[in-house]
């Protein structure tokens, strides 16, 4: 069985104290309420992780990320952090690829790629994240753009480093924009991506592979996206920030 999960990105949102309020709220929640057999990841900001970490150590269903990692292991990399610090303060997955980092950092394939091989390295798990722009899509070259985003990345990883990644499907045009790909169109696009991995791959790892969507996933959609075959569960943007609605997207499985 593939393991569902639910990640919830903060990005650059919330105060020290908002942090620790938020996470220990989702993590009460999620002792009383979450009864399946479902991974809970939260990605707070970089100075929050080792607090918010020691929070979360006392329940099995909830676990750390990071946003972002360095393609280096060490040095002269001012503003930088390492897998191996990561390690060291309780994270154990870390978000690669995210469309956010990839326009406004200009992170290339090559990049992602080291920072996946790094983390991995260390024992870090990434969530390596794909999608395509509206533009892409209107054009009908959705699948070849994303298909090229794995290629130039995922495809150079060794079988067991496959293994221990998880993909975010990311449409772009529907982060934050409150737009949604309809679960058809979610669906099509699981399927492409883990047909993608099997020919990368083999097809039992592609099976194994955990597929999250990301994009405007709330409450109200989620259950109908998670109901998909391909749809392993969610990378939750603006939602993870709430903790009522971040718990009942973790419900909806």
């Amino acid at each position: 069985m593939r393991k569902k999960i639910v990640a919830g990105n903060w990005k650059m949102n919330k105060s020290y104290e908002e942090a620790l309020s938020l996470v220990s709220e989702i993590d009460n929640m999620v002792k009383d309420e979450v009864n399946g057999d479902v991974a809970v990841i939260v990605a707070p900001p970089f100075p929050y992780l080792q607090s918010v970490g020691k929070l979360v150590q006392g329940n099995d269903k909830m676990h750390l990320a990071a946003q972002n990692v360095s393609e280096y292991e060490s040095g002269a990399y001012t503003g930088d952090v390492s897998a191996s610090m990561l390690k060291s303060v309780g994270v154990e997955y870390v978000i690669i690829g995210h469309s956010e980092r990839r326009l406004y950092h200009h992170e290339d394939a090559q990049t992602l790629y080291k920072k996946m091989k790094l983390s991995i390295a260390q024992g870090l798990k990434p969530i390596f994240c794909c999608g395509e722009p509206l533009e892409e899509r209107d054009a009908d070259r959705h699948f070849e753009y994303v298909g090229q985003q794995l290629k130039d990345s995922v495809s150079y990883l060794s079988n067991q480093e496959f293994d221990q990644i998880v993909v975010a499907y990311e449409p772009i045009w529907a982060i934050g924009t409150g737009k949604t790909a309809s679960s058809q169109q979610a669906q099509e696009m699981h399927a492409y991506i883990r047909e993608q991995l099997s020919r990368m791959f083999d097809a039992e790892a592609a099976y194994n592979c955990t597929i999250l969507y990301g994009g405007s996933c709330n409450p109200g959609n989620a259950q109908e996206l998670f109901a998909q075959e391909d749809i392993d569960g969610g990378l939750i943007g603006g939602a993870s920030l709430k903790s009522r609605d971040f718990t009942d997207i973790i419900k909806s499985f």
